[in-house]
């Protein structure tokens, strides 16, 4: 279960605190999916490094699975990101100088179990169409195969918790429609708690539960 609680987040400006986060709360189980939709610079992309434990709020607390990641220790956090939690991206974030196989796998290689990861890792490929892919450099592939490889790395390792920040952000309608689709078929079958930020109205309609973030808080959209 991931749980939200009256997180705020001030930035220091040299005209006083600015507020990007204000009492915000939102709880999630396992298999629930949220979209998250508003203006840039509102503060969704904030939100979800909060969320993932990439940024520590001001005020409020996280907790997924139980566990509050700003009490973990360096370290500790890192393992914890690594384990608990998949994030997706505008940019793939591949690296260029490896294979589509090699990129899948970077999670585990600081996994104690890391040498196991290799099926699943072909697995996923075959489950987002890259499956005759697995040798090939990001730089021949296109921009939607990027991101299917990138969406495929965040799954490896049975994330609880999987973020996607304008996941379709850089594709173009019919890339878009594959990755979506793709996005939310795995995340039936592997009963994530899924949350996306989006501008694309389309993508958000997908979703059972849709916020938009406004005047530093969530609200039921439409409402």
């Amino acid at each position: 279960m991931l749980e939200i609680t009256q997180i705020t987040k001030l930035y220091p400006t040299p005209r006083g605190p600015l507020t990007v986060l204000s009492g915000v709360s939102l709880s999630m189980k396992r298999g629930e999916a949220a979209a998250i939709m508003g203006p840039s610079g509102v503060g969704k992309s904030t939100l979800l490094y909060i969320a993932g434990g990439l940024e520590p709020p001001t005020s409020g607390r996280v907790l997924l699975d139980g566990s509050d990641p700003q009490q973990l220790g360096e370290k500790e956090l890192a393992e914890f990101r690594n384990r608990k939690i998949g994030f997706l991206f505008q940019d793939h974030c591949l690296l260029p100088q490896c294979s589509v196989l090699e990129n899948v796998l970077i999670p585990t290689l600081v996994a104690k179990d890391g040498s196991q990861y290799a099926g699943r890792a072909r697995e996923l490929l075959d489950q987002v169409g890259l499956g005759e892919r697995l040798d090939h450099r990001p730089s021949e592939l296109s921009g939607g195969e990027k991101q299917r490889a990138a969406l495929a790395r965040a799954l490896i390792r049975r994330p609880l918790l999987l973020l996607c920040d304008e996941p379709t952000g850089n594709l173009d309608e019919a890339s878009a429609g594959v990755v979506a689709d793709l996005l939310l078929d795995v995340h039936r079958r592997q009963e994530t708690i899924l949350i996306v930020v989006t501008h694309s109205s389309d993508l958000a309609a997908r979703f059972p539960q849709r916020y938009e973030l406004r005047h530093a808080n969530l609200h039921p959209a439409g409402a």
